[in-house]
């Protein structure tokens, strides 16, 4: 097949690594527009190994723009609450897109590269994203959409960076956490971040998509699992991570999902006097981590009690495969989410215990 994204009778995409997955047994499902691999051979296995080990995710349906111009990032400052001042060359980091009502249009990586402003959003916003910023782009700064010219993958474990330090250019170990280089893999260029969404050390990794197939092939024979969606998504509520869609939306700001902490833009941006308003005084809903005192998987939209009164729904649900119990996120009302309370969630009609917790259930060790 063609190394380019090609579209099939459904209207989904293939990414540049389909036959790979294929040869590799992945369960193929349809997801944000692409037909991906769900998993390999299990969920549980696939979460383990990027928790103790390292793994390999294909994550070209990521969208992925550049900015170019006249101080794009003073033009970006507008659009998201990061404190994007300070951003220096060869560093990236996690933010928003904000609507005039401070609810969360998208979530976002913004990396700094030599000669240009690269951004990362979610595959199902992909669209919406880049309509959103071309909208309100100002005379002198050049958006530009290379999503479909770019494989990209995501190496994530402990020993993601054993396994990559002989194929790069680059020393691996001078790139720190949120860092960002152009560099070169197996003598291809590549931009490689210390970026990912398991709560690991990692790098994610973008690159033209003539070397898909052997990257991939060099990383998989070099000791990465291949692992799909499924783990995806357990790893990254296991740490905390939101996903659009569920901690997050355009009605939802970031203080109201607990992502305080990414506010500290002093200048102007849309919504910025109700996010600083909620910010001093207070949200009357807040994301929570839940959890499970029990064996049951709580799901989206199960409905969250305390004393027999509804406060408040889950917004996702799983099993915590690494921490060895079901977890969840919910958004409570902000009087009773005190850390340490008791809880029920209303899980096939029965009442499931559970503990309100911070919204990460695991944080790598140091």
């Amino acid at each position: 097949m063609s190394t380019v994204a090609t579209e099939t009778t459904q209207k989904t995409q293939r990414t540049s690594l389909y036959s790979e997955h294929v040869r590799l047994g992945g369960k193929i499902v349809p997801f944000a527009g692409f037909e991906l691999p769900i998993q390999y051979t299990s969920i549980l296995d696939e979460h383990q190994t990027v928790r103790k080990e390292v793994g390999v995710f294909d994550i070209t349906h990521m969208a992925q723009f550049f900015l170019t111009g006249d101080s794009p990032l003073e033009y970006l400052s507008t659009l998201v609450p990061a404190d994007l001042s300070s951003l220096a060359e060869g560093r990236a980091v996690y933010t928003q897109l904000t609507n005039e009502r401070g609810g969360v249009i998208d979530d976002l990586i913004i990396y700094r590269l030599p000669d240009c402003i690269m951004l990362v959003v979610n595959a199902a916003n992909h669209q919406k994203d880049f309509n959103w910023i071309k909208s309100h782009l100002k005379p002198g700064i050049e958006l530009r959409d290379d999503s479909e010219k770019m494989t990209k993958i995501a190496v994530q474990g402990p020993k993601a960076e054993k396994l990559l330090f002989p194929m790069a250019e680059a020393d691996l170990t001078q790139i720190p956490f949120f860092g960002v280089v152009q560099t070169k893999l197996l003598g291809h260029p590549v931009v490689m971040a210390r970026t990912g969404y398991t709560g690991e050390d990692g790098f994610e990794i973008f690159f033209e998509h003539a070397y898909a197939i052997e990257i991939w092939r060099a990383v998989v024979e070099g000791g990465a699992r291949p692992c799909g969606l499924g783990a995806r998504d357990t790893l990254r509520l296991e740490a905390g991570l939101p996903l659009y869609g569920h901690e997050l939306n355009d009605d939802t700001t970031p203080i109201e999902s607990s992502l305080a902490w990414t506010v500290k833009n002093k200048g102007d941006y849309l919504g910025k006097n109700i996010i600083e308003k909620q910010k001093a005084e207070g949200v009357s809903k807040k994301l929570v981590g839940l959890k499970v005192l029990g064996k049951n998987i709580p799901r989206d939209g199960f409905e969250v009690f305390f004393e027999g009164k509804k406060i408040g729904q889950v917004a996702s649900g799983s099993i915590g495969p690494f921490v060895g119990y079901p977890i969840a996120s919910a958004f409570l009302d902000a009087a009773q989410a005190t850390m340490g309370k008791i809880v029920d969630i209303k899980i096939r009609e029965k009442m499931i215990p559970a503990e309100i917790t911070r919204v990460a259930f695991y944080r790598r060790p140091k």
